[in-house]
């Protein structure tokens, strides 16, 4: 069940997506909006080494991202620069190409692949509200009602 659900639940996501990323460090968590392209089921973004975020990253690579009904949490390694992986770089200049232009090939660019932990979704089916649960590592799912108790 967990890997037909996990499928369609990537399907559903899309190959790209804008998404919040929160990070933390000394629990002090922050939030941004970034460009995600989607590549074997991890989410990759792009950013300047010289940013908080990075930092906050490379001491607590923790993340999460948040987009419409899902919920994302899982670990993020940077992967080297933009500039360096093809297959970032085709997708991310197809989906969001004014960023690639202006940044992917800069000196300080920096990738980073989210794999996911734990994927959470609320889904309304003929009008019910369920919560959708993959603990990924695990390769549990959980499919419930939401009733509120």
């Amino acid at each position: 069940m967990f890997d037909e659900a996990y499928r369609e639940m990537w399907k559903e996501l899309g190959k790209n997506r804008t998404m919040v990323l929160s990070t933390s460090l000394h629990d002090i968590v922050t939030s941004r909006m970034m460009s995600i392209v989607v590549l074997d089921e991890k989410l990759f973004f792009q950013t300047d080494r010289t940013f908080r975020k990075y930092e906050q990253i490379r001491q607590n690579p923790h993340v999460a991202l948040c987009a419409d009904n899902i919920q994302i949490e899982g670990e993020c390694r940077e992967v080297g620069r933009p500039a360096w992986n093809p297959d970032f770089c085709l997708a991310y200049e197809k989906y969001f190409q004014s960023s690639f232009r202006r940044y992917s090939h800069l000196e300080n660019e920096r990738l980073f692949a989210v794999t996911p932990t734990f994927i959470e979704r609320w889904r309304y089916v003929d009008g019910v509200l369920f919560v959708e649960i993959f603990e990924v590592e695990k390769k549990n799912y959980i499919w419930k009602r939401y009733d509120g108790e």
